[in-house]
């Protein structure tokens, strides 16, 4: 498994510094060797960014695609946290102030991961979505849905088994900020909802921002700015990093 790693500005080599593995959306895309604002806005920040090529990204061939096909959350699942344990291991990543962030399917695994492990001490879960027959009907993949797992009413324990992120919740332990656009037709904002109101029932630290106007991806410069402002400030608030 490929992956990408942006040091903080003040992270020492050989030192173990604050990480926060950042999940790309897709599946089918990857981490390229090209300038990304809001990655070098966290190293900037003082964050280690993790990125991380999961099975089912592109580049890798048609196979390498496959190997999640109507297995959602799994085996990227298990890529993931072997990286973040490689980190560790290298001397890179402080286990201890570990976070996780992505957008769209990078929300849906962030989902995922904080029902699998307690690990993260904060995430960010952007346009993402755990509960996935509420999706169902209401944004643009009816016949992925179809095609890969059958019709809700068909074959529920598929459908259960790929919305484990929801079903779990009562694991989740993380504080997570929930965001994405009020007109998303892609990813609907009810799935940030249904996560919220999730953690929000158990207590655990959380919030919810919507972007008005805003689709799958936020385009208002001023709500660009926002959006990468408050996940340092929520990154910040729950692993911080001592003074130099």
């Amino acid at each position: 498994i490929n992956g990408l790693l942006t040091r903080a500005r003040d992270a020492q080599v050989g030192k173990p510094h604050r990480t926060v593995l950042w999940i790309h959306g897709g599946p089918v895309a990857q981490n390229e060797h090209a300038f990304w604002l809001e990655r070098d806005a966290l190293a900037a920040a003082g964050w280690n960014v993790l990125q991380v090529n999961y099975r089912g990204s592109s580049g890798r061939g048609e196979a390498f695609q496959r190997a999640i096909y109507g297995d959602w959350c799994g085996k990227e699942v298990e890529d993931l946290l072997a990286s973040v344990d490689q980190a560790v291991r290298a001397g890179i990543a402080d286990p201890e102030r570990l976070a996780v962030g992505g957008w769209s399917y990078g929300g849906i695994l962030t989902d995922c991961l904080i029902a699998t492990t307690t690990r993260f001490k904060a995430a960010v879960s952007g346009a993402g979505s755990a509960l996935f027959t509420s999706m169902y009907g209401s944004d643009q993949y009816p016949s992925q849905y179809d095609t890969e797992l059958g019709a809700p009413w068909k074959s529920p324990k598929a459908w259960e088994k790929v919305s484990y992120g929801f079903w779990k919740a009562d694991r989740i332990r993380t504080p997570t900020l929930f965001m994405g656009g009020a007109d998303d037709f892609n990813v609907p904002i009810a799935g940030s909802e249904q996560m919220y109101m999730a953690l929000r029932t158990q207590e655990i630290p959380t919030q919810l921002v919507v972007y008005p106007g805003e689709n799958h991806g936020i385009t208002r410069p001023s709500f660009a700015v926002d959006r990468v402002r408050r996940w340092i400030g929520w990154l910040d608030r729950w692993a911080p990093w001592p003074a130099m």
